[in-house]
């Protein structure tokens, strides 16, 4: 007999060969052994304090990277708490492999410990979901993992392993090698659809291009800097979208979002989707002639909620450097005196004056746009910003700027909360390996931080500098100042008195740093934010948190529409 290999090194050294750097987890029965084999071979473990923070950090090193890590549980309850992160990865279209160790097999149907239909439980939130039958086989589901993740539009699959399996021994001979999985092949546009395309771009009077974070993901932010500088096209970026094209180039018209959407006659979308983000594309916030020109990599996508003009599948840098060729060829451009650009600017002028006004407010109790306005001004403009919340969220994209691709991660297309610091931990061992200089910046509602906070902990482990913004107005939306909330507690229950979404007064979060021995920063005014940000950028070995009150009632300008189309039934 030759030399044996249990299934935990067959499996550690599959994942390896497959390119896998990070794996993000949480052990117990019957995975701890897979963990050090892990480490063994050469892959950095983290191990996190909540399975779906354990998720969201390998999903978001999965969109940064563009390769999958993994995400390891244990049996039962530990899968079950990442299926919020495995959706979330699944309709954001990340790449993530989740590996769940699972009963021993002659336990099943027993009543074994932990035991799930692991499996089929899996499968509505994976494009791929399966259990090697041997661990001979293993390296060959591994590959096929992998592959399903990223290949086409990317996404989530599962592995299950039972205990026994990672247990068993065989002869390494007799384990069946794969392939490592290579790049995602690149997907050539039909050159019929792309001379369409550009020949409605070119009649068009008002056109506007919509960055997606595809684009992000797509690596496309030359070929669309590119684009829209030659042909001098405003642009709207989506969330995840923002910095592909910097928000401080000339052509971004984010300020005039509004109008940008209504008055358009031509739309191009780059990796982004006619969703509920994009109002379904739909009138009035939408012109009903609008003409839409779709570039996405996934077929499926095109035409949903309405009808495109031209719909391109197609890698997206390619696409749009097909596009650009066309209508250099024709010499067209859209005139920076034209209608569209003077109504563009005229209106991208007056949202900043109104946004100003609010940004001069430096009174406290303060509101969101000053507060995100002078944080603006200290952090490293190329930094990474890792946001959640209500209002938090929404201003602090409008204000936060991002002039770098892939450096915005927040609650995105599934609206997920409780992203933030998982996200944030990946993104801060992002930067320790490819830009040790970059900062990470995590600015979250107090009710987000809620969700995750104790990766604290997880990021003081493995000392991660990560600079967390704690935006507090006691509440989910809002909530209430210390008077009001000791008035409708005094004297009366308060599971009956106190609103669903009032959260405690003032809570001193910052107070979890002398947990580790260090100091937060609980901030009322702006020069007391700008010296807390001041003395956190200096901090190389562990996070920092800056608590900052701010008034419960703070809201967001004043909007033409609601922020969500509102249904029509």
């Amino acid at each position: 007999m030759g030399d044996e290999m249990d299934g935990n090194t067959i499996l550690a050294e599959a994942l390896k060969l497959q390119g896998v750097e990070y794996v993000f987890g949480i052990v117990g029965i019957p995975v701890i052994e897979l963990s050090m084999a892990m480490q063994a071979v050469g892959i950095h473990y983290v191990g996190c304090r909540n399975e779906q923070a354990a998720c969201y950090a390998a999903q978001a090193m999965g969109y940064l990277t563009g390769k999958p890590a993994v995400c390891l549980v244990v049996s039962g309850p530990g899968l079950l708490h990442v299926f919020g992160g495995m959706a979330n990865a699944q309709v954001n279209c990340w790449p993530l492999l989740v590996i769940g160790g699972s009963c021993p097999q002659d336990h099943e149907g027993i009543g074994g410990f932990q035991e799930c239909n692991q499996v089929e439980l899996s499968r509505p939130y994976c494009k791929y979901a399966a259990r090697p039958p041997h661990p001979k086989l293993i390296p060959t589901h591994v590959e096929k993992a992998i592959r399903l993740a990223t290949f086409g539009r990317p996404g989530v699959s599962y592995l299950d392993f039972p205990g026994n399996m990672l247990s068993m021994s065989v002869v390494s001979g007799d384990v069946i090698v794969a392939s490592r999985v290579p790049p995602p092949p690149v997907a050539f546009p039909d050159p019929s659809q792309v001379k369409e395309a550009s020949l409605i771009l070119s009649q068009s009077k008002r056109p506007l291009v919509i960055i997606g974070k595809g684009a992000a993901y797509g690596r496309a932010e030359s070929a669309l800097w590119y684009l829209i500088n030659t042909c001098n096209i405003p642009f709207l970026p989506t969330p995840m979208g923002k910095g592909v094209v910097s928000d401080t180039d000339e052509h971004c018209v984010a300020p005039a979002r509004s109008a940008a959407l209504q008055k358009a006659d031509v739309i191009v979308l780059f990796g982004a989707r006619l969703n509920w983000i994009l109002h379904f594309g739909r009138s009035p916030r939408f012109n009903p002639n609008v003409k839409i020109i779709q570039v996405d990599l996934c077929a499926e996508e095109f035409h949903n909620s309405r009808p495109s003009t031209v719909a391109i599948q197609g890698d997206i840098r390619v696409t749009c450097s097909s596009i650009t060729q066309e209508l250099s060829a024709q010499g067209w451009s859209v005139p920076s005196s034209s209608s569209w650009w003077n109504l563009l600017k005229t209106k991208v002028e007056s949202n900043k004056t109104t946004v100003g006004k609010m940004i001069a407010d430096t009174r406290p109790p303060l509101n969101y746009y000053t507060v995100f306005h002078h944080i603006q001004d200290i952090i490293p403009k190329d930094s990474i910003i890792c946001s959640e919340g209500a209002n938090t969220m929404d201003i602090g994209r409008a204000i936060l700027s991002n002039t770098l691709p892939r450096h915005r991660l927040d609650a995105g297309t599934f609206g997920t909360m409780g992203v933030g610091l998982g996200f944030a931990v990946a993104s801060a061992l992002w930067c320790q390996k490819y830009a040790p200089q970059k900062r990470v910046v995590c600015v979250e509602g107090d009710s987000a931080f809620g969700f995750s906070g104790m990766e604290l902990e997880t990021m003081y482990r493995y000392k991660l500098p990560v600079i967390i913004i704690v935006v507090n107005n006691n509440g989910i939306y809002g909530g209430f100042d210390q008077d009001t909330f000791n008035a409708i507690r005094e004297g009366a229950d308060p599971t009956q008195v106190t609103p669903p979404t009032a959260l405690s007064v003032k809570v001193h979060y910052e107070n979890m740093m002398s947990l580790f021995g260090k100091k937060g920063f609980f901030c009322q005014t702006i020069p007391e934010v700008q010296q807390a940000v001041r003395e956190s950028l200096k901090v190389v070995d562990s996070p920092s948190i800056i608590n900052i009150a701010i008034n419960p009632a703070a809201d967001r300008k004043p909007q033409p529409f609601n922020w969500l189309t509102e249904s029509k039934l």
